[in-house]
């Protein structure tokens, strides 16, 4: 029995102090394979631009809605059946002024003045008989009177003042006829084009009666409304009191898509007095000279009530720094790269923008620990960065560089289209 008790013990021991020694050889004895170092991290790679002071030309955006200046409506000033009408009488039809519109039906007209006429004639006859009645009537008393003064009434003055009322009233009744005759034609007051006509040959018209509405050709104006943080960086044409001429005014640039590419250069002619109660913003008007001529370089005529876009001429700033808005992050920052102890890191900054268009930002450069002439100002997109962060720099070619700049990209694909004509123009 103890044997077995023994064997029993002995068993579990020997196989833990077995184990014991194999974890302890193991232990002692770990694999000796080659390990590499490990891999450092990769830098950001980012492209810069050295800001610079320039002279920017600010340019604002607006739109607006074509509007005649000159708009009347055309009505008749007697009552008549249309017995002729103008070819131009039609919508969209052009005049000049002077020109016979609309002709009615003058016959009783006609018969109108001749009977004043005839009205007239009468009254001048019974006025030339009181005249040589009075005359006689002072003959009379000159030969009987005895030396006496003669009244009035001998003389016959009274009866030559009513004559002498026929005739006047005779003839403003004559002069009215024909006024009316004239009217059965209706002339075009101003050089113009027809938006929109009501009647047409045969029709009978009264007193009062619109025919068309008309507006003049010799130019169109857009009201155009300015953001009030654009106005300080315009040229408004202003009035004042006792001055006749205004301040001139910037040249715009007006647009459209409408039937293809349309293109005009007019001038701002004036500000309005009052700002708009339902937007809060100040309007200004531009103007298109002769917007019909046939030398116009627009693919075809603008159009009343047409909406185009406005690109108006603002102020030229002078030392200005401008950045593209892509580097600008949350519109308060921007990242640059500076020069740490032969490291590139990258520092951010707050900024102050001033102006601001689709593209370009105009930053302030009068705070101090923000972004100043000389900055190396990062355009790569990098999201959210810490500062202190170690960079590489992109090696950019100047001809990429160029097209960072704010406002050269126009230009240079001016110059790129130029290159590729030059062979043609060549062969």
């Amino acid at each position: 029995m103890i044997n077995k008790t023994i064997k029993k013990i002995m068993l579990p021991v020997g196989i833990l102090l077995a184990t014991y020694i194999l974890a302890q050889i193991i232990l002692n004895n770990p694999p000796k394979a080659p390990r590499g170092k490990g891999v450092a991290n990769a830098l950001i790679s980012v492209e810069t631009l050295t800001l610079l002071p320039q002279s920017y030309q600010v340019t604002i955006a607006s739109f607006g809605t074509v509007k005649p200046r000159t708009e009347s409506v055309l009505t008749a000033q007697v009552s008549g059946e249309i017995t002729l009408v103008s070819q131009q009488f039609r919508d969209g039809g052009f005049f000049e002024k002077g020109d016979v519109l609309v002709q009615l039906d003058d016959r009783d007209h006609q018969a109108e003045v001749k009977i004043k006429q005839a009205s007239l004639l009468s009254a001048q006859q019974g006025l030339m008989e009181e005249k040589a009645r009075s005359e006689q009537a002072l003959i009379d008393w000159q030969r009987l009177g005895n030396g006496a003064n003669a009244n009035s009434l001998v003389l016959r003055e009274p009866q030559l003042a009513a004559a002498q009322a026929q005739v006047l009233s005779a003839q403003a009744a004559f002069k009215k006829a024909q006024l009316l005759l004239e009217r059965t034609k209706i002339i075009a007051p101003y050089a113009g084009r027809i938006l929109h006509k009501n009647v047409d040959l045969g029709s009978v018209v009264a007193n009062n009666t619109q025919l068309a509405d008309i507006y003049a050709i010799d130019f169109v104006e857009i009201r155009l409304p300015i953001n009030n943080k654009d106005l300080a960086f315009m040229i408004l044409p202003e009035q004042y009191r006792h001055h006749d001429n205004a301040t001139s005014g910037a040249q715009v640039m007006l647009t459209s898509n409408l039937i293809g590419e349309q293109r005009w250069l007019g001038e701002i002619v004036r500000t309005e007095g009052a700002i708009d109660e339902n937007s809060q913003q100040l309007y200004i008007v531009a103007q298109i000279d002769d917007p019909y001529a046939s030398n116009n370089q627009a693919v075809a005529p603008v159009k009343i009530g047409q909406y185009v876009n406005a690109k108006i001429t603002g102020k030229t700033l002078e030392q200005a720094l401008v950045i593209p808005n892509s580097a600008i992050y949350q519109g308060s920052y921007v990242y640059v790269v500076e020069q740490v102890e032969n490291k590139r890191i990258i520092k951010r900054k707050n900024v102050n923008i001033v102006w601001q268009n689709s593209d370009e930002a105009i930053v302030s450069v009068m705070q101090a620990e923000s972004l100043s002439f000389g900055d190396n100002l990062v355009t790569t997109s990098l999201g959210q960065v810490s500062s202190g962060t170690e960079v590489n720099l992109i090696s950019t070619p100047l001809s990429e560089r160029v097209k960072h700049l704010p406002g050269k990209l126009d230009r240079n694909k001016e110059k790129n289209r130029s290159a590729k004509q030059a062979p043609e123009m060549r062969k």
